[in-house]
């Protein structure tokens, strides 16, 4: 019996399959780069923050660590339902669509690790921009983190075999109709498992004729966690900040 979903936002991150592909990721670098983020906006010691897309909640829980107010959004019911372990006074996490408002100002709103371009409706990418604003106080400022998309089209690894919790995923990854395309297969208890991820290629002149049309002002762009300056051919992430 095969198992084939193509709506990959909304079914791909409620798998637990997900969870266990990306299980590696490095909590250390995400974790240096809200510090570096944090001080370098200069937010309040108490201030509040909106992660949107926060999955499980690991930037959520880190910030909160930190001293802030934070709330996880997410569209994934199960990751939610995870992350409300962690819940405490100064830390929520609610199952919300980044594209609509989420009817509260923050002093700061991140979009980290490439939680942008999903949709297949391109004004769905608009919307989310124009909610991550109604979503910021007169001081607030938002964040998204973004891959770079001319450095991993050039450096894509068209096939790749990776064995994780006994389970082998075969990735094969491409470009077509102006996404970034990444195939899943796998065979887990008997049963074969086809998913898609798929990412719109956006440039930073995309991001800035969003930003325009979206009525934000794009303040910065650093080009990875260290926030260092961007470069199209080298930069492996696009970091932009506007308000």
């Amino acid at each position: 019996m095969s198992k084939d979903t193509t709506q990959w936002f909304s079914s791909w991150f409620d798998t637990p399959f997900y969870h266990i592909l990306y299980k590696d990721r490095d909590d250390s670098e995400a974790q240096h780069f809200m510090d570096t983020l944090t001080e370098y906006l200069n937010l309040p010691e108490d201030g509040s923050i909106l992660d949107l897309a926060c999955g499980r909640g690991r930037h959520a829980v880190y910030l909160n660590s930190l001293g802030y107010d934070v709330t996880g959004a997410d569209l994934s019911e199960n990751s939610i339902a995870f992350a409300k372990q962690f819940e405490n006074d100064s830390l929520h996490f609610a199952v919300h669509d980044m594209c609509k408002p989420f009817s509260k100002k923050f002093d700061a709103v991140f979009n980290l690790f490439t939680s942008f371009g999903y949709f297949d409706k391109d004004e769905d990418n608009l919307n989310t921009i124009k909610a991550i604003k109604e979503d910021l106080n007169d001081f607030g400022f938002g964040v998204i983190d973004f891959m770079n998309s001319e450095f991993i089209i050039d450096n894509l690894v068209p096939e790749e075999t990776k064995t994780v919790e006994g389970i082998t995923f075969n990735l094969k990854r491409y470009v077509k109709d102006g996404y970034i395309v990444k195939d899943i297969s796998f065979t887990a208890d008997g049963e074969d498992y086809n998913f898609q991820e798929r990412v719109k290629a956006f440039t930073l002149a995309d991001f800035e004729a969003l930003f325009e049309e979206a009525g934000v002002f794009l303040l910065d762009v650093f080009g990875d966690y260290k926030l260092r300056k961007f470069s199209p051919k080298t930069s492996e992430r696009l970091v932009m900040i506007f308000k």
